[in-house]
């Protein structure tokens, strides 16, 4: 029997599934490492702990198992962090993470002085603190010693394929999210390059996520396997959730949260609110990425409740639905989309004498569905119209933050067949490269299918839009503040 594996490199663990041709999961593993912040704001790892802990979750993925069977490996990867690799190949410092906040004054610079109508140009985005060149300008700036040792600039999934393979490879996906990508013309882009003093060898062979870059060192012991480029965790996650035909949408609540919407051709939001990137399917994507989606709920659970039984403190909480009067601002690691604003902060409002503990859990809920729905606001301002939407990630477990987004939306929720989001996204990946499907398309319709609708109700729905009008005030009236309190 053929298996394929697939790897979500994620930012605090690896996931790790082994996945039959007909997609059923035969076995999933997980190996967690750590994540240093040396100052406040800073997030950073070392690419070795991802390598140790995949070559370990791949013994225990494969224990008792016939590794020839395994025909394909692909990744889902976390995407914009730094990895820089010397002449030797070796990691020069710890990888900077995409929600590293440090580079607010390198993003500035290229959103104002380059500008955000050079960049739209040449990149079809803008400059986010998260995205990678911010990163590389700030090493430039910050440690020269460091940027004189350049010889590999990579991301972090990339790093995994090279130590499988050998080969400096990245896919589109993850290559949009740097800003050195002409996304439309799939090319890394020269003008960009310049601007960031990067030479283009620096960069690796750019491939469709679906494409073969190599086969595995004979060290890792899987003698039949092709390793594929891999996409970004949000485009690894489409795949697995069948986001492929155009006008598709799926919500990704991960650690962060996504809108991600499929396109058949390349497109740009007229204000760079949403990314315009490179789809793993070959074609293209618009997404809108908030920063802090399931690490709300899980800071509010274990932080600040001292609990790990999330499901017992959303018991009961469907009667509060609508009629909630407490808001929270999800941006506890700054912003993304739409505001771009790394000042942004967290916080409650509304809390009054009788709020209650059910009240605000209801409120970190809510919160990050109504910052979700702020990044459909911005699609419909462009012309795509959400009508359905898939979920994944994490937060998808909950039955009641599906109906707080079913009904924030307006649109009905669809759980998929399997809910492991970039991991199985990744082994149908795989399964393309080693020619099990022969294309990503006829994979999603072999092996994608829908489990369960969630279904807005009406009065709801009502309900929740005028909660939404509240909501979409409040980032707008702070914004001054929480640059009073970066200061």
């Amino acid at each position: 029997m053929n298996t394929y594996i697939g790897i979500d490199l994620g930012t605090s663990s690896v996931k790790l599934l082994l996945v039959a041709a007909d997609g059923g999961i035969l076995r999933s593993t997980t190996e967690e490492y750590p994540v240093c912040y040396p100052q406040s704001g800073w997030s950073e790892q070392d690419p070795r702990d991802w390598l140790s802990a995949t070559v370990k979750g791949l013994d225990v993925l494969l224990k008792g198992t016939d590794r020839a069977n395994v025909k394909g490996v692909s990744f889902g990867g976390q995407m914009h962090g730094l990895v820089l690799l010397d002449k030797d190949d070796n990691v020069i410092r710890p990888a900077i993470l995409w929600n590293d906040g440090r580079t607010q004054k390198q993003t500035n610079y290229l959103n104002d002085e380059v500008g955000k109508k050079e960049l739209s140009r040449c990149t079809a985005n803008i400059a986010f603190a998260g995205f990678t060149a911010p990163k590389i300008l700030w090493v430039r700036e910050n440690e020269p010693e460091n940027f004189a040792r350049i010889a590999k600039i990579m991301l972090p999934k990339d790093y995994l394929a090279y130590k499988f393979t050998g080969v400096h490879s990245t896919d589109y996906s993850d290559a949009s999210g740097t800003l050195l990508l002409d996304v439309e013309r799939k090319r890394w882009s020269a003008e960009m390059c310049a601007v960031c003093s990067v030479k283009e060898e620096w960069l690796p062979t750019l491939y469709e996520s679906y494409a073969v870059v190599g086969r595995m060192k004979e060290e890792f012991g899987l003698p039949n396997a092709v390793v594929t480029a891999g996409a970004g965790d949000n485009a690894a996650a489409a795949i697995g959730t069948g986001t492929t035909a155009d006008g598709d949408c799926n919500v990704s609540l991960g650690t962060s949260g996504t809108v991600f919407i499929a396109q058949d051709r390349f497109s740009v939001d007229e204000n760079n609110a949403l990314h315009s990137f490179a789809h793993a399917s070959g074609k293209y994507h618009l997404m809108g990425c908030i920063l802090s989606a399931a690490s709300c709920n899980k800071w509010w659970m274990e932080e600040i409740l001292q609990t790990s039984d999330f499901g017992k403190e959303q018991d009961g909480l469907e009667a509060l639905l609508g009629k909630n009067p407490v808001y929270f601002l999800p941006y506890l690691m700054g912003e993304r989309s739409p505001h771009n604003d790394v000042n942004a902060r967290g916080g409650f409002l509304g809390m009054r004498p009788d709020t209650s503990r059910g009240h605000m859990t209801l409120a970190v809920l809510e919160g990050v569905a109504f910052a979700l729905r702020d990044c459909v606001e911005v699609a419909a301002q462009s012309g795509l119209s959400v009508t359905r939407t898939k979920i994944c990630g994490g937060g998808a477990k909950s039955k009641l933050w599906k109906r707080i987004i079913a009904n924030c939306f307006g649109v009905p929720v669809v759980t998929l067949n399997t809910e492991e989001g970039p991991s199985y996204g990744a082994a149908m990946l795989a399964m393309v490269g080693a020619g099990e499907y022969k294309n990503v398309q006829s994979a999603v319709e072999a092996i994608v299918r829908e489990k369960e609708v969630t279904l807005p109700d009406a009065t709801l729905t009502e309900l929740y839009e005028k909660k939404y009008r509240v909501f979409r005030t409040l980032y707008p009236a702070l914004k001054g503040v929480f640059g009073d309190m970066a200061e």
